[in-house]
């Protein structure tokens, strides 16, 4: 058995979570930290090598041979930088290099955090045994990532998939990105809240207002909070079914909070997909919820870090 490891890193804004990790996607060591995202640059980035120093300090480091960054983005992974929508610290800021110099100048593989999550789920989750297809992650914000031909396919920047930002609705509501009905501005939880308060659909005596609370709406049959997801499914179906129409995935996983709305969202998707979905070749699309749970990035990191270390072996650099 091949007894090396890869070291991950999971940053969100509001955790940074490390792990080692073993070729089977098991987690070895762990390591966490919150995120002061309202900081500036460098004190985000001490959080960073604090996890970094739980990881290198662990009688296990000496077996790391790479590290995988799944990052909230956008990312360049060609130029080695991220900018976190939600880390106003970082913008263009050179994580690749920090992260290369407090690990040892090990190999660095940095990825988008829905890329990451596709990684996840096609090394150990619902798209295993799958070689084409769509994850999604559905919660504050829709992502997502690809894996084409058996490989994950991030794209030169590292955030190919990015499904969240498709225009659905040509004349739909002015998305915070600068397009037009995008699948993320209908299809994201607090969208779905908002498009289900607006149209009269009013909390319990608990004044949750989550998505989660439209969705247990939804189950007793309010029929706003059942119209507002029954939106949100056609806009993911109709950004499925493109993906499907461009590069022929055969199935598409559905992550993050939304997702586990279960039924509620997944019985209105399997049917706009079939009004969408609609030529020969992805009529056969199967739809799945995510598996991975909230270690997705972290493996899925380690996965891409994992691939990163065979190309380079093959290649015999």
């Amino acid at each position: 058995m091949h007894t090396d490891l890869v070291a991950a890193l999971d940053i969100g804004g509001t955790k940074i979570a490390g792990a080692l990790v073993d070729g089977q996607g098991r987690i070895l060591v762990r390591a966490q930290r919150p995120t002061p995202a309202r900081e500036d640059g460098d004190t985000v980035m001490r959080a960073v090598e604090q996890v970094l120093g739980e990881l290198t300090g662990s009688p296990l480091w000496g077996r790391a041979t790479a590290v995988g960054i799944g990052s909230a983005g956008p990312v360049d992974r060609s130029a080695g930088t991220v900018s976190p929508v939600n880390v106003p610290g970082w913008r263009d800021y050179p994580l690749v290099g920090r992260v290369r110099a407090a690990a040892g100048d090990l190999p660095v593989e940095l990825i988008g955090d829905g890329v990451a999550i596709t990684a996840a789920e096609h090394w150990q989750g619902a798209a295993r045994g799958h070689d084409n297809a769509l994850c999604m992650v559905v919660s504050t914000g829709v992502g997502g990532g690809l894996v084409l031909g058996g490989r994950l396919h991030a794209g030169p920047t590292g955030n190919a998939g990015h499904i969240g930002h498709i225009s659905v609705d040509l004349d739909g509501d002015l998305c915070p990105c600068g397009s037009h009905g995008c699948v993320e501005r209908i299809a994201s939880g607090p969208n779905i809240a908002r498009r289900a308060l607006e149209n009269g659909w009013r909390p319990g005596p608990d004044g949750d207002t989550s998505a989660a609370a439209v969705a247990a709406a939804a189950r007793t049959g309010d029929p706003v909070a059942v119209a507002s997801f029954e939106r949100a499914a056609q806009a993911l179906a109709a950004g499925i079914a493109a993906t499907a129409t461009l590069v022929e995935i055969d199935i598409a996983v559905i992550g993050g909070g939304v997702g586990k709305a279960g039924d509620v969202l997944f019985a209105p998707l399997r049917k706009a997909l079939s009004a969408y979905a609609t030529l020969s070749f992805v009529r056969h699309l199967t739809v799945a919820p995510a598996q991975m749970g909230t270690d997705a990035g972290l493996v899925g990191a380690a996965a891409a870090a994992l691939a990163r270390r065979t190309d380079a072996a093959a290649a015999g650099v």
